[in-house]
């Protein structure tokens, strides 16, 4: 590696550079060049480790940001990603990574350069947590062009590994609200009422959403062949996305099957029998056949045919029926009466989600089943009991710990 002065003349003026003559890893010779002599030497100095440690790439032979993340889309649109996670990429890159450094080189990102896109990213308004999300897939597009040999260090994951082993993620930790039973799940009292004012086909929905604890998708892609009434249980295998389109779940561990009270089976019996529909045709005694329901049929399914919008379960379903059943909140509005305007207390199926948990974890004798975490964790879904523990571990009973310590005492020393 060297660095040498280059003086030529141009229409009588005469100017001076400074190239840097080296060979990369990949053994290609190089030039570059430099105005002044310190930005040659520095280069140099830096390229000459980076070459030795087989972390240097030059500028000629890496892209941009911009084309890096149409590979990254490619590669997505490769591994046959959901239609919903390729939409997911397309705003992250088009609409925030683009328009700050769409232009900048693979190999000039930096942990400043990153630092900086972050704090550009949060002046322009985003969110903590959008600000998360598309650092996330910047980090995904740069470990796409690694795998492509454009760049070798990626910037993200070392500013990532810093700061878990730092002080935000202390305060991250400190920050993650548990959640609390009245305020992000269900109360048993508040569910029973819910379940008291279910009628027509949100009955036999929203029962199956709370005893089994199934995600809004897998509800949506539940079919009649996934439920076997006799065993009292209901199989998970296969979800419906934010599109309509079915596919398998997610995980190997989305793939469960999961028992089911009594109550929720009498309401999918009545449903299977409403579901069926007259054909031609009579029997001997003068009723009309029924054509029974296909195991093929989506259980849940709109008035097409088709897979319900998640939005219509919520705005046609939930909402109403928690207003119905008294599980509310006061706005803080008062309508033309002068009497206060309360909206459900509850406005996602997730939180019937995290009931269903709390419910397997609660003991008997408080109306729940008392089961270990292990169980919780294959009945929800959760690819690792880390999960589960995370979300739910704090509403396991606990005994009283000094009650403990007298008994093992008395046990040990007798």
């Amino acid at each position: 590696m060297s660095v040498r002065k280059r003086v030529w003349t141009t229409k009588g003026e005469r100017r001076e550079a400074w190239i840097v003559d080296y060979v990369d890893t990949k053994n290609v010779r190089r030039l570059k060049t430099f105005a002044k002599k310190k930005d040659a030497d520095q280069f140099s100095a830096t390229a000459k480790v980076e070459v030795r440690d087989g972390v240097h790439v030059a500028d000629r032979a890496t892209v941009t940001v911009s084309k890096a993340g149409k590979f990254w889309l490619a590669s997505g649109d490769e591994a046959r990603l959901e239609r919903s996670t390729m939409n997911q990429r397309k705003r992250h890159l088009t609409l925030h990574i683009e328009p700050f450094i769409g232009s900048t080189l693979l190999s000039k990102l930096t942990v400043p350069a990153i630092r900086d896109f972050e704090d550009k990213l949060r002046a322009q308004g985003r969110t903590a947590v959008m600000v998360k999300k598309v650092v996330g897939s910047l980090g995904a597009i740069i470990t796409d062009g690694q795998e492509r040999g454009l760049i070798t260090r990626n910037p993200v994951k070392d500013i990532r590994g810093t700061r878990r082993r730092g002080r935000e993620k202390q305060a991250e930790r400190r920050q993650k609200a548990r959640l609390l039973v009245g305020t992000d799940i269900p109360a048993p009292n508040e569910i029973k009422a819910f379940v008291g004012k279910l009628s027509g086909r949100w009955r036999p929905l929203f029962l199956t959403l709370i005893f089994t604890g199934v995600r809004s998708s897998e509800l949506r892609g539940l079919r009649w062949q996934d439920v076997d009434l006799e065993g009292r249980s209901v199989s998970v295998r296969q979800r419906a996305d934010e599109f309509g389109d079915i596919g398998r779940p997610k995980s190997g561990a989305g793939e469960r099957t999961i028992p089911v009270p009594p109550m929720v089976v009498n309401a999918l019996r009545e449903w299977r029998l409403g579901y069926s529909r007259p054909v031609k045709g009579r029997d001997n005694e003068g009723n009309p056949i029924r054509e029974d329901a296909r195991p093929s049929h989506l259980i849940f399914a709109n008035g097409n045919g088709k897979v319900e919008s998640h939005a219509n379960i919520i705005s046609r379903g939930l909402v109403p029926t928690m207003i119905a059943a008294g599980v509310t909140v006061d706005t803080g509005d008062l309508n033309k009466d002068g009497k206060p305007i309360l909206a459900a207390k509850y406005t996602g199926l997730h939180a019937l989600r995290h009931f269903y948990a709390s419910w397997l974890i609660n003991r008997p004798q408080e109306g729940g089943l008392g089961l270990p975490l292990k169980v919780v964790q294959e009945r929800m879904g959760h690819s690792s009991i880390t999960m589960t523990a995370d979300v739910y571990g704090h509403l396991f009973p606990r005994t009283n710990d000094a009650d403990e310590l007298a008994a093992a005492e008395a046990a040990l020393l007798g």
